[in-house]
């Protein structure tokens, strides 16, 4: 049987890394298994169905040989149209798979479901095992015999909860990889590394998506990366996870970041959306920009200014979106939304404002000029004497008052830029303010966040 399948995988693989894919119905372990396998919390998981719908695909390891793993939500074929958009990410990532592991529970045996993917999985051509999760001890490990009905071969049990045969599992994994699995051979080509500056070759900028549930951060996701790396649904909270792909652009790679849609903390009282909103807080302290989504059929709410305070508490550029713009017909109506983003976030300064559609597409082509332009000021640094001869003639042309000046700058970091300002006593707030301004107007900053830090002299 293996035998036979091989051609298959080959054609389906591309290149790189060999993939692994978690399959099988709802509640079965599946990220469970997922977050044992790469050593971290990387999925969210909760004994309750639905809660994995996009992929998630990292990269593990096993006795020095790498391989990508994938989690996918449960295949679950004729249900609604969720269901469908989930079973269809399910079935995309088979396609793509050098080895397939079908997740079933120990504990309960097989259900029809599992008997439906085991026929689904049949056809594929591709290499199946099946992984028996929550066999947590002797007695359920005796009694594996059933699941050969699937006619996929022996059982492997583990329990993913407690890591019981864990690296057994992983060893059948690389076994049944074959020579896709392969221990990496280090690069004897020394000039390369010459050729190749570590600390010159910045990481692609990161761009995190962000908005409140159910106003198309998923759509414009999947929009800018041009596939449906996430299931799109008009239903809140379907984005559980920070999924994000690598993307070439004619302006180098970019990292887009979809995260789950965030409610008020009062309003949370699912254990899996509240550790979805912290993994979206993390991914916003992560990025390099962040793209706030606005329903523009509602306008600006309040939990839209408190997330965009939170963004702007990271010191990361904004580029505010004002999405489902097409539905709006009515001029007034358009007016009065964009005169309420100027008045209720006005905090984030000259942050750039673009209305779009992210389901037709219309007006996000205007968006990548402003990533690059954003990017470029997030990581822009500026010489020293520089930004000495503009606080000399700031202060020049209105000074401070009681004797109060500066006497040294100096930019100290990027993403932010942060300039660091030596006095010789403290400034009046409002100076600092209007130093501040003259610095991201001298230097063409735009919309990106500055950070100002004042040490006086000592002595």
């Amino acid at each position: 049987m293996d035998d036979e399948q091989t051609p298959q995988q080959e054609q389906t693989v591309e290149s790189g890394l060999p993939a692994v894919v978690i399959v099988g119905r709802p509640n079965v372990g599946k990220s469970t298994l997922f977050n044992r396998i790469i050593g971290e919390q990387a999925a969210i998981v909760e004994d309750r169905p639905g809660i994995t719908r996009d992929r998630k695909e990292l990269e593990a390891e096993w006795l020095g040989v790498p391989f990508r793993i994938i989690d996918t939500g449960g295949w679950m074929p004729g249900g609604d149209a969720l269901d469908a958009k989930v079973s269809r990410q399910v079935e995309a990532a088979v396609r793509e798979a050098d080895l397939v592991m079908f997740v079933v529970d120990a504990s309960v045996g097989i259900l029809a479901e599992d008997d439906a993917i085991a026929q689904w999985l049949r056809r594929t051509g591709v290499g199946v095992m099946v992984v028996a999760n929550k066999a947590d001890n002797d007695q359920r490990e005796r009694e594996l015999w059933d699941f050969l009905a699937l006619g996929l071969g022996d059982p492997v049990p583990v329990s993913a909860l407690h890591g019981r045969r864990a690296g057994d599992l992983l060893d059948v994994v690389l076994e049944r990889l074959g020579d896709k699995a392969r221990v990496p051979e280090p690069e004897s080509l020394p000039w390369l590394e010459e050729a190749t500056d570590p600390v010159d070759a910045p990481d692609a900028p990161r761009v995190a998506i962000v908005g409140r549930p159910n106003v198309g951060k998923s759509t414009l996701f999947n929009r800018l990366v041009g596939e449906d790396r996430s299931v799109v649904h008009d239903m809140a909270g379907t984005t559980r996870d920070a999924v994000d792909t690598l993307v070439e652009t004619p302006d180098g790679p970019i990292v887009f970041v979809d995260t789950a849609g965030m409610r008020r903390r009062a309003k949370i009282d699912d254990s899996a959306e509240y550790y979805s909103m912290v993994r979206a807080l993390r991914a916003i302290d992560d990025s390099d920009i962040a793209l706030l989504v606005i329903d523009a059929t509602e306008g600006v709410t309040g939990q839209d200014q408190r997330l965009a305070e939170r963004v702007d508490a990271a010191g990361c550029p904004i580029v505010i979106l004002l999405n489902k713009w097409e539905t709006i017909d009515d001029p007034e109506v358009r007016e009065k939304r964009r005169a309420e983003v100027a008045r209720r976030l006005a905090f984030l300064g000259d942050a750039p404002v673009l209305a779009i559609s992210a389901l037709t597409g219309k007006g996000v082509h205007r968006l990548r000029p402003l990533l690059t332009e954003a990017v470029e000021q997030y990581h822009r640094r500026v010489p020293t004497r520089d930004v000495n001869r503009v606080i000399a003639a700031a202060q020049q042309a209105q000074p401070a008052g009681g004797g109060a000046k500066v006497l040294y700058a100096v930019q100290g970091a990027t993403d932010p830029p942060t300039f660091t300002l030596f006095v010789n006593r403290e400034l009046p707030a409002h100076h600092v303010r209007y130093l501040e301004r003259r610095i991201k107007e001298e230097f063409g900053f735009g919309s990106t966040p500055i950070k100002i830090r004042i040490r006086k002299k000592q002595g």
